[in-house]
């Protein structure tokens, strides 16, 4: 796949290969000019648009967003990023001295770090249950993850694709189980909007959150957070303004108490709309459908030049458009900035504890070319340096 006119839709740099989109996303120019129009409205007027204007477009993007990930539009809200909203979750999750939050040893470092200080604040404990890996069955997995249950556990934490080893997790069938077993379901899906289909009626997790600015290609700092209507009032603002107590209340308290938050640029908030038209007009489940093949099939490829094996088996079930290989080395820091500085490849080597592990995303400005230059950059570090071991 190269389709020359979706790449010419995107502001990168184009001196740089650009295989991190699974970081902070990238946002083409149609969607970054509606962000930039309406940050010029502010400017005309602000009172207008902060105090009158902003929240009615606020509810046409709510609603937007709402029917593209099948929810009710009141049941969301605006957050900047999804660390954000696990902080608003976590905060308020009460929990008592010995309690337990059942989660994963491969969750995103920044969620890990939320969870361990309000568990030990408690006196709970966050259990990152290992995962055997590879993956080798959604039923391995789940009986992997359930091992971590005790009768302390109260909720379960788990993201539905990983961060440093870009795996998709059966979220749905966790979720289920974990609800017959009177458990409060948090799912972490930052990667997953725009990336692969989402269904939160079908998922039926309590607590959701996705970032938009990721493989959606919003604006950054453009993210979500949805609560089930029958859990919202346990969940408080990490700020209190003057959505508490307000003087014209909406239908919604949830509403009133995270998205009137003083003064602040929602811009990128209410660009939603557009960048859903922008994918809709692309045919964006077949761009991305183009992107996942072109990185199952070089999956293996870097894995056996790295002396590595794939993390799950190469399929739509495991994997999306972003693949991680893990690579034998203890100065992932200085390979990144040889990739960047000498080969001008933006890609991701980075730590997961004690494992190292290289990711490279597919967009759709992508094409085989990228691979094969990224290929040959780590061949050549291979061959010249100490850096990497090979098997």
């Amino acid at each position: 796949m190269k389709n020359t006119n979706l790449k010419s839709q995107f502001l990168l740099n184009p001196e740089i290969t650009y295989l991190n989109f699974g970081s902070f996303g990238a946002c083409p120019k149609p969607i970054f000019e509606e962000y930039q129009r309406f940050q010029r409205e502010m400017e005309w007027e602000p009172v207008q648009f902060i105090a009158v204007n902003g929240l009615a477009y606020l509810k046409k993007s709510r609603e937007a967003l709402a029917e593209y990930v099948n929810c009710a539009a009141d049941d969301l809200v605006y957050v900047t990023n999804p660390s954000y909203a696990v902080n608003i979750i976590a905060k308020n999750f009460k929990l008592n001295p010995g309690d337990e939050i059942l989660s994963t040893n491969i969750e995103y470092g920044a969620c890990d770090r939320t969870w361990n200080y309000y568990c030990r604040k408690a006196g709970a404990k966050y259990v990152r249950q290992p995962i055997t890996l590879p993956l080798v069955s959604k039923e391995k997995f789940i009986e992997d993850f359930f091992k971590g249950l005790t009768n302390k556990t109260k909720a379960i934490f788990i993201g539905q694709i990983t961060s440093s080893t870009a795996l998709i997790f059966p979220v749905k069938e966790v979720c289920e189980i974990a609800k017959s077993k009177g458990l409060f379901t948090i799912v972490d899906g930052a990667h997953v909007p725009g990336h692969i289909a989402l269904d939160l009626q079908e998922i039926k997790a309590d607590v959701y959150t996705g970032a938009c600015h990721k493989w959606m290609c919003a604006p950054k700092g453009c993210s979500f957070l949805y609560v089930k209507k029958e859990y919202q009032y346990l969940f408080d603002p990490l700020v209190i303004s003057w959505g508490y107590e307000a003087a014209m209340p909406s239908n919604s308290q949830f509403i009133d108490y995270h998205q009137t938050q003083g003064t602040r640029d929602f811009s990128a908030f209410l660009t939603i709309p557009k960048t859903i038209e922008f994918l809709n007009e692309n045919n964006w489940p077949a761009v991305a459908a183009s992107c996942r093949a072109i990185a199952h099939k070089n999956y293996q490829r870097f894995c056996d030049l790295l002396g590595t094996e794939p993390l799950a088996p190469i399929s739509d079930e495991f994997l999306g458009q972003i693949c991680s290989i893990r690579v034998l080395t203890t100065e992932p820091e200085k390979i990144q900035k040889i990739l960047f500085e000498k080969y001008k490849i933006e890609i991701p080597v980075m730590r997961q504890v004690d494992t190292v592990y290289m990711r490279y995303s597919i967009n759709a400005f992508n094409s085989q070319e990228d691979l094969d230059k990224l290929y040959n950059a780590v061949s050549e570090i291979i061959a010249t340096t100490d850096l990497i071991k090979v098997k």
